[in-house]
C-alpha cells in the first residue's frame, strides 16, 4: 500500500474519530447518553402521585404490549415536572393544562409541546358546613390556589357564581388584585393548590382542583358549584419537548394511554370527577 493511501485512511479515520467525539459531546450537554437518545424503546414518564399512578400503571401496561417500556416517574408537586423534562431527565411528563404551561414557558422559557390530550378535571366550590352557593355568609373565608393559572380559574367560578365580580376583560390569570365586586365581602385566602382543600375545616369553602380535593377527602357532596365544561381550556395532556414532538415514541405514547382499557381505569380511579378529554 502506497504511503498517499495510507496517508488517505489516516486521516479519514483521524475524520471519523473526530466526528464520533463531536455527537458525543452533543449528547453529554444534551443530558442522554447516545445509547438512550437513539433507543427510545424504553421513556421516563413524571406524573403525580395518587390516583393517576393507577392510570399509568395501566397505560404501562398497554405500552408494553406494543414493546414500549415506561419507568414512571412520580412527583409531588407541579414545579417539578417541566423542570426535569427541559433537562432531559425525563422524556415527557402528564399533569397539566395549556394555561399552566403557558405560564410556565412564560416564565422559563420552556421548550415544551402538547402530544396528547388526557382528562379534564373541572375545578370546584367546595364546604363541608353550606350546601349551596347562597348560603355563602357575609365575609366568608374562601381559599384558592395560589399558582397563577389556577388561582385565575378559581377566580372565574366565584365570578361565575355570582361571590364576586371580575374586572372586565380579566384574562384566565385573574388574581385577587382584579376583583371589582365584592357585595358579600369575602375573604379570598391565596394556598398552595395541595393544601387549600386540606384546610377546608378552617374555612367556608374552598376552590380546589378536582385531584387534591380526592386527596383531602372531598367528594361530590361537599362541592357547591364547578366550572362550565364546554370549551374548557384546562384539558390535561402528555407534553413532551418540541424537538421530540413528531418522534415515532411520542405516538406510541400517547396511544398507550388513549385507548378503552386505560379509560375504563380512569373512569373508575377518578370516580365521575374527571373526564377522559381525547
Amino acid at each position: 500500500m502506497t504511503k498517499t493511501v495510507l496517508s488517505l485512511l489516516s486521516s479519514r479515520r483521524a475524520g471519523l474519530a473526530a466526528l464520533a467525539a463531536a455527537a458525543l459531546a452533543v449528547f453529554a450537554g444534551a443530558g442522554l447518553s447516545p445509547a438512550r437518545a437513539a433507543d427510545k424503546s424504553e421513556l421516563k414518564v413524571g406524573i403525580m402521585a395518587g390516583e393517576d399512578e393507577d392510570v399509568w400503571r395501566a397505560a404501562a401496561v398497554e405500552a408494553g404490549k406494543a414493546g414500549l417500556k415506561l419507568d414512571l416517574v412520580v412527583f409531588n408537586d407541579y414545579t417539578q415536572p417541566n423542570e426535569a423534562l427541559e433537562r432531559g431527565e425525563i422524556d415527557a411528563n402528564a399533569f397539566q393544562h395549556k394555561p399552566y404551561l403557558d405560564n410556565q414557558i412564560a416564565q422559563n422559557g420552556y421548550h415544551i409541546v402538547i402530544a396528547g390530550y388526557t382528562g379534564v378535571w373541572p375545578i370546584g366550590l367546595y364546604s363541608k358546613t353550606i350546601k349551596s352557593v347562597a348560603e355563602l355568609p357575609a365575609g366568608a373565608k374562601i381559599g384558592v390556589p395560589n399558582d397563577p393559572s389556577n388561582e385565575g380559574r378559581a377566580l372565574k367560578v366565584l365570578d361565575q357564581q355570582g361571590v364576586i365580580r371580575l374586572k372586565p376583560g380579566t384574562g384566565i390569570l385573574a388574581t385577587v388584585a382584579d376583583i371589582a365586586e365584592n357585595p358579600k365581602k369575602v375573604e379570598v385566602t391565596e394556598l398552595d393548590a395541595g393544601v387549600v382543600g386540606r384546610a377546608i375545616d378552617d374555612l367556608d369553602g374552598a376552590v380546589v382542583n378536582t385531584d387534591w380535593a380526592l386527596k383531602a377527602g372531598l367528594g361530590p357532596d361537599n362541592r357547591i358549584a364547578q366550572e362550565a365544561i364546554v370549551d374548557n381550556p384546562y384539558r390535561n395532556f402528555i407534553a413532551v419537548r418540541a424537538a421530540d414532538a413528531e418522534a415515532p415514541w411520542v405516538k406510541a405514547l400517547v396511544a398507550s394511554y388513549q385507548n378503552p382499557t386505560v379509560k375504563a381505569v380512569f373512569d373508575k380511579v377518578c370516580k365521575g370527577t374527571g373526564i377522559s378529554a381525547y
